[in-house]
Order: C-alpha cells, then structure tokens, then sequence
C-alpha cells in the first residue's frame, strides 16, 4: 500500500507590499507613484494630513560663505597692516626687544685760568647699575635677593637701603640705577664683594645646593665725574654740575652746550640677556666737549679769595666781594666771594652761599659812585678840580636836611677836595649845576649813569646777573634828586662798580667785562672770544683829570683813602660807606663799606674793588676796612704780572682853600 505522506507544511513567503503582484513586483500604477505609495507629482502628507517640504541647503551655504569670506577679510586686513602699513613700527618693536642700546656719555669739557690750569675737569667714574629680573627668587635662589644685596651694596654707595630694594624689585624691568658717577674705588668695593658671593655660590651649588647669588645681577657703566681741584675757589664763577652731569650754576650752567659735547649711542643684539657677538654691533662715537679758558688768573683769584673771606670773618660781615680787572682789556682777573662753597660736595653748601654774589647782589654803593658825578660836572665843563665849593656842616634840600660822614664846621674845599674828603653836601652842590634847574640837572647826570653802564647788565651774560636799578629821573623823588649824586638811591653790582674805574683808568673808554679767553675744540684748535664792546664815556682829559684827583683821596693826608697807599706805585682810589638796604627786612639797617681804584695811575694797569656788606664787629668805614683789602690785592696783582713801579710822583692838587683867596 502506497505509504501515507504527511502533510506540507506552509512556509509564509516574504511580505508583500499593498497593491504589490503576485510576484513581488510593484504593480504597474505603483510605479507611476513614489516610494510611499502616493502618485507621482503628489505633495505628501505626513499624519495630520499636512503636506511635507524638505529643507533646503542653499540658506545655509550662503551663512557659512559669508562667515568664512569676512574671516578672510579680516585676515587680509590685518595682513594688510602688519605687513604694509605698521610695517615699520612692527619691526621698530622686534628690534627693541631684540636690541639693546646704551649711551656713551661725552667727556665734559675742562675749565681753565688764563694759564691753562684746570680749575674744572672730568675724572672715570662709574654709574652702578642692576638687573631687577636676576633679583627675583627663580634668577637668584634667594627669597629675598632684594633686601640681601641693598644691606650690602647701601654703605658702599652711601644711600638708603630701603630705596636700593625698591629699584631691585621690579622683575618686569631690566636696568635699574643705584647710584651715579661713583668713584673707581666704590665700583672695586663692589667688585670684589661680588667675586666673594660668586665663589660662595658655586661652592654651595657643588655640594648640592642652590647655588644662591644675590649680587650676580649688579653691573656698572663707565662715565665721568666732575672734579674742581682747587675746591672753594672761584665757585661763584664756575658753578657746578647737577646729578645728572648738566651744568646746573654758573658758568657750567651759561656754557653748557659747549662744555657737554654730544653723547654716543652703542646698539647690540642680545638674546636671553647676553650680547650676541656676531650679530654686529652699531656705535655712533661721542663728541667730547670744548675746553673753556677763562680770564681768570688762579694765583689772583686765590689772593683775593683769601683776603676778603678773612675780612668777613674779622667783621663779622654778612658777606664780602672782590673784582680784579685788567683796566685795557676789560678782562676779569679775580671776581671772589665770601662766604663760598666747595662745588666737590654741595651737601655741605649753606644756600645763601651758592651763586655768585658779586654779580647777583644788588646794593647801594654810596661814595665811590661820587665818581660818575665828577665825571658829569668835569665833563660838561661847569667846575674844574680847583672849582672853590663852600660846604656847610648842614644843607636843606627838598624835604630833607643833609650833612656829610662826620660833623665839622664849614669847609672851604676845592672841587678836588669834595672828593678827597668824600663830602656828601659838596657833592650835592656840584652836580646841581648841570642844568639850569634841577630837573634839568638830574637829567644830565642820568645820562652820565647810564653811560657808565648802571641799571644795564655788564656783558657777561652771567645766569641770574643784575642789571641793577636806576630810575627814569622824572621818577626820582624828592630826596633821590640829591642823594644819587652821592651814591644812595640807585644800586648796581660789584662788577658794575670795577668796570666804572676801569673806564677812568682806560682814558674814558667803557670796555664790556670778559670772564672767557676762548674756547678749544676737541680737534685741539683754540678759538678767541669775540672781542668786547666798547664805548667812549668821558673824554681822555676828563678821564685823566679824574684819576688825578683820585689819586688825592689816596695820596694826600685829609683823604679817606690813606690805607690803600702801595710803596713804589701811585694808586688812585675812593673809599665808599652807604645805608645799606636789609634784603630781608627792608628798610635801610648796617652798612656796605667798599673802595675802588687803580693802579699805577700814571700808567693804569689794574682795578680792584671791594666791598662788605653789613659789618657788624669794628669799623664800617670803607677805608677803614676795604682799604686794606684793596692794597692786600693790588700790591699781589701787580708783582704776580710784573707791573714795574711808578717812574713819576703825583701832581699835588689842592683839596681846600682858605677863604677870600
């Protein structure tokens, strides 16, 4: 019998899609339809029923083109910058990183006395200098390198420690100044006391330590110092120099650009601190300054220095002054003032006593003015040296009642007399007949003043100098009418009063006073000065007549002036003692005591003025006290320059006269 078979089972066949055949194939209309079954052409629809839009691209295309094309603009942009237009200043900037430079200080100029001795010169000298950034604790291996290295380096330099750890601790800074123009000797200190710490810090660092170093980072840079050899001597002139090497008073101050010469610059590659050897170097030399040669004569001066500074300290004076001029050149031998100041160390300096008085007071100068009077009425031809004046012991002019120095009976005295005895109300009598009024009178007499350079600077062109004062003679006063004439109520400088008896002395001719011979180069050539201006006054017969009658107030026994006889020599001087004006207080307190003249006044040679201000202890008298001064000074000025004696004696001029002669 034919076997039973089971049954087949039924195998389900693969899925069929909706509206699919038989076969599996999509049927006809299926395929005119998408994917999804909807009709070609169709929108489709998503559940609610709304119809599906697909994003499209092009909006985000556009975005991201415009973000990146305004990238590259600003690329570009930058580019642009950096490469064209700061291009210079980019690389300027690489380059100060990249290189150091350093000026080279120019040598300083010498000053020196007519005979070429230095009286100002220049000496090695070191700035001490510091790396802040090898004081930090990472350079050095100290916590507090700082504070180490100022305990250490502030005796040395004498400063304070506190103000050296300031500059030592800025670690974004690369130099720092400790201390300048410091000797050779400081800077040895300094070296040594570094080589002892180095050695100390590679023993330490060879045993394992770290090798700590708190003076590694202080160097030194070569400059120059300013020395005055002689120290207090002719200081007024020459002045001194500030911290950083500027001329600061004085001449230093009023000749600075030629004594200062031009700096140098040296630029360096540096990397990491060191200088790279072979990225060159580039180095503009500097100029050295001109040497200046003054009219000063050192053996004069240091005459003069010394002979009005123990005066001063004798009277107990405020202060004193002394000018030695050559009378034919106008050129200052000695201008010394008392008290003075060491320009080496200007920390021991009173203020009071920096500059130079002799050309920064201003005073009232009392009868040695009487002189530029005299001139007036000799040489406007209304009174000759034997002109009788009777000068009674009282005068009333104006508001005032005037009298002389002393009190005496009426005098009978010729014109040279009125000088000789230094009469106040002779004087006043005298130059009242230069007008026909007074006021014509005081016109004349201006214009005398003024020719003999008062209220007018001298020349020198000296920093702070006075020109003095001198009213306009329609302002004088009542009293000033008649006491100018004397001296009293105009002021003038102590150079002012010199040049007014080298004028006589050079036959009445003004010549502008000079302090500097010439200048020379740092190519060795020696340039003159310029030659002074100078400018008639009085004619020669006036100036002679003058210096005779001047030569009474020294020579005759009724003169002030007898303390400044010189043996061998004729001398013509006058003595001076005027109400001296308190510049603190004001009004009228002490006295200024001075004499004035020249020397041999047959063949005059030399000038030589002096004056003390305020002596307070023994006489105030002029001749008294400057009158020796005068003769101390002028008898040294004349052997140091070998003037011969006199070779005639002196015309005798009457000083009075007995009455009905």
């Amino acid at each position: 019998m034919p076997s039973k078979q089971p049954p087949r089972r039924r195998v389900p066949g693969p899925a069929r899609p909706r509206n699919a055949s038989a076969s599996g194939r999509p049927r006809p209309e299926q395929r005119r339809r998408g994917t999804s079954g909807a009709p070609r052409g169709r929108t489709p629809r998503g559940r609610s029923g709304r119809p599906l839009r697909l994003g499209s691209p092009r909006p985000r295309l556009r975005l991201v083109s415009l973000a990146l094309t305004l990238v590259m603009i600003a690329f570009v942009v930058r580019l642009l910058q950096v490469q064209a237009v700061d291009a210079h200043a980019y690389a300027a900037k690489a380059e100060e990183n990249r290189y150091l430079s350093y000026t080279v200080a120019a040598e300083r100029g010498e000053i020196t006395d007519r005979g070429g001795i230095a009286l100002a010169t220049s000496v090695d000298a070191y700035d001490i200098t510091a790396d802040p950034k090898m004081f930090t604790p990472a350079e050095s291996k100290a916590p507090d390198a700082p504070q180490q290295a100022a305990a250490l380096l502030a005796p040395i330099l004498g400063v304070d420690a506190a103000d050296l750890t300031k500059r030592l601790s800025k670690p974004k800074s690369r130099y720092a100044v400790l201390a300048r123009r410091q000797t050779p000797q400081v800077w040895k200190q300094i070296k040594d006391l570094k080589a002892v710490f180095a050695e100390k810090a590679a023993k330490d660092k060879a045993a394992g330590g770290p090798g700590a170093n708190v003076l590694a980072g202080v160097f030194q840079e070569a400059t120059t110092k300013r020395v005055y050899p002689n120290g207090p001597l002719a200081a007024g002139i020459l002045g001194y120099v500030n911290a950083e090497g500027k001329g600061a008073g004085g001449l230093e101050s009023q000749l600075d650009k030629e004594l200062a010469g031009e700096d140098g610059t040296i630029k360096y590659a540096q990397s990491g601190g060191r200088r790279v050897p072979t990225a060159g170097t580039k180095e503009v030399p500097a100029v050295a300054g001109s040497d200046i040669e003054l009219t000063i004569d050192r053996d004069i001066q240091w005459a003069a220095q010394k002979a009005i500074s123990d005066q001063v300290e004798k009277s107990k004076a405020d202060r004193g002054y002394v000018i030695v001029q050559n009378t034919r050149t106008g050129e200052v031998l000695a201008m010394a003032n008392a008290p003075g100041f060491d320009p080496n160390d200007l920390s021991q300096a009173d203020a009071a006593s920096l500059g130079n008085a002799a050309l920064q007071d201003v005073y009232e100068p009392g009868s040695t003015s009487k002189v530029m009077s005299m001139a007036a009425v000799l040489e406007e031809g209304v009174a000759t040296p034997g002109t009788h004046v009777t000068v009674p012991n009282r005068l009333h002019r104006g508001d005032r009642l005037f009298k002389d120095d002393i009190d005496h009976a009426t005098w009978y005295l010729t014109l040279n007399g009125v000088l000789a005895k230094s009469s106040n109300i002779g004087t006043i009598l005298a130059t009242g007949q230069l007008g026909r009024t007074q006021a014509e009178a005081n016109k004349v007499l201006y214009s005398y003043l003024r020719k003999f350079g008062i209220g007018s600077p001298t020349g020198l062109g000296y920093p702070g100098e006075t020109p003095g004062i001198l009213a306009k003679p329609q302002d004088w006063s009542t009293s000033q009418q008649y006491t100018i004439p004397f001296g009293q109520g105009l002021s003038l400088n102590a150079m002012q009063a010199a040049s007014i008896y080298s004028t006589i002395a050079n036959g009445g001719v003004r010549i502008e006073p000079t302090l500097v011979r010439g200048t020379r180069g740092a190519d060795g050539r020696f340039t003159p000065a310029e030659a002074p201006e100078q400018t008639r006054v009085v004619s020669e017969k006036t100036a002679k007549t003058l210096a005779t009658m001047l030569e009474s107030v020294v020579g005759d026994e009724e003169g002030t002036g007898t303390k400044a006889k010189i043996p061998g020599y004729r001398v013509a001087g006058k003595t001076g003692t005027a109400n001296r004006v308190d510049p603190v207080r004001g009004g009228y307190h002490g006295y200024t005591a001075s004499f004035a003249g020249f020397a041999p006044a047959d063949d005059p040679q030399i000038t030589v003025y002096c004056a003390i201000q305020n002596p307070t202890k023994g006489s105030y008298f002029g001749g008294q006290i400057c009158g020796p001064i005068y003769k101390q000074v002028m008898e040294f000025a004349l052997k140091t320059l070998q003037t011969p004696p006199s070779g005639s004696e002196p015309a005798r001029l009457p000083v009075s006269y007995q009455p009905g002669e």
